[in-house]
């Protein structure tokens, strides 16, 4: 026993003590009351009387720390040991809580629901710094090699302005890496707040297709639009075009030379609806089921025109606007990106639109 339990108890004994003390002497006053008890006999019932006080004293006391064994301190070691694994990292942690119903199964469920919370965000955090160290070590790789080669003496123009250009679009795929991460840590951890204003949804969307003109008259792609004029709808501009630039800058990236990227807008009295359909090279089911997850690239061939957090950033902005995104994809015919926004930012997209 713990020195530290004497203390308390001693003090369960003397409480058990005066409770059976008082209970017995008032059972006595009661039960013999009026009977006259010879003198002679009275140190021998005092005796007796001290002795049953003792002995159901300790009787109660044994039960009492029985009880709290198994009810109090059981539980009370279980949560400590369970808690000092968590603190060193384990979140693997699980306390069983089958068969109780008392406040420490509450507070044991509570654990677990933290500890698989813990476990999903260290598998995040995990999963994140070896994406983003791996992406990072790319461009300055590829920064590193190519600033070598500039370093020859005998390097001719033609490749002094070539390699100088895979430095320089080495260093701008850095710095939009660190841009989005940026930008996609904010929104996941809600630092950026929409400020809503009502605007022209059909004129921002020609506004963004315009910085692509260069983009389809390069690659000879053949423009479908058929936007309905002046929809307004009341949202975050700004998050709004981060949306519409990379499902554009997507669809032209993915579409062939001589194929079509169609562009649509819709809307009712509560909904506005964006659809950007392209003829590009389409997804495979199991790519399409994780194309919104942070730094993945389905398409390996376009991994060095990406970084894979494009459509994350276009999913959570989305999100953050009440609305809804779906896609449809065909390999080798195609992808569709829907956007459904409720024109009001007071409403929400009804998932089963």
């Amino acid at each position: 026993m713990k020195t530290k339990k004497v203390p308390e108890l001693l003090y369960v004994f003397l409480l058990y003590f005066s409770l059976c003390a008082f209970v017995v002497t008032c059972s006595f006053l009661l039960f013999f009351r009026g009977i006259e008890i010879p003198e002679q006999q009275l140190p021998n019932a005092a005796r007796a009387t001290f002795l049953n006080v003792l002995f159901l004293t300790a009787l109660f006391v044994t039960i009492d720390a029985i009880r709290r064994k198994i009810t109090v301190e059981r539980p009370v070691e279980r949560i400590k040991s369970a808690l000092s694994e968590i603190t060193k990292g384990d979140f693997s942690v699980r306390l069983d809580t089958k068969g109780s119903r008392d406040d420490f199964a509450e507070i044991m469920e509570s654990i677990n629901c933290m500890t698989e919370e813990l476990s999903g965000v260290e598998t995040l955090r995990t999963d994140f710094i070896t994406n983003v160290s791996h992406e990072l070590k790319t461009p300055l790789a590829v920064m590193q090699n190519y600033g070598i080669m500039l370093q020859q003496p005998d390097l001719s123009e033609e490749k002094r302005i070539g390699y100088a250009k895979a430095v320089t679009d080495a260093g701008r795929r850095l710095a939009d890496l660190i841009t989005n991460i940026l930008r996609l840590n904010k929104l996941e951890n809600q630092q950026i707040f929409p400020a809503t204003e009502e605007y022209d949804l059909s004129e921002q969307l020609c506004q963004c297709l315009l910085q692509f003109e260069t983009v389809w008259e390069k690659k000879n792609i053949e423009l479908e639009t058929e936007i309905d004029e002046q929809i307004q709808i009341r949202a975050d501009a700004e998050l709004l075009t981060l949306v519409w630039n990379n499902l554009l800058s997507n669809a032209f990236k993915f579409t062939g030379c001589g194929g079509t990227v169609s562009v649509t807008l819709t809307a009712d009295g509560k909904y506005a609806t964006v659809r950007v359909r392209d003829t590009g090279c389409g997804m495979k089911p199991e790519v399409g089921a994780h194309i919104f997850e942070k730094f993945y690239q389905g398409d390996a061939s376009h991994a060095a025109q990406g970084n894979g957090l494009g459509l994350a950033l276009v999913k959570r902005v989305v999100d953050i606007m009440h609305g809804e995104i779906r896609v449809e994809s065909v390999c080798g015919a195609g992808s569709t990106f829907t956007v459904i926004l409720p024109r009001d930012q007071y409403g929400e997209v009804e998932k089963n639109l």
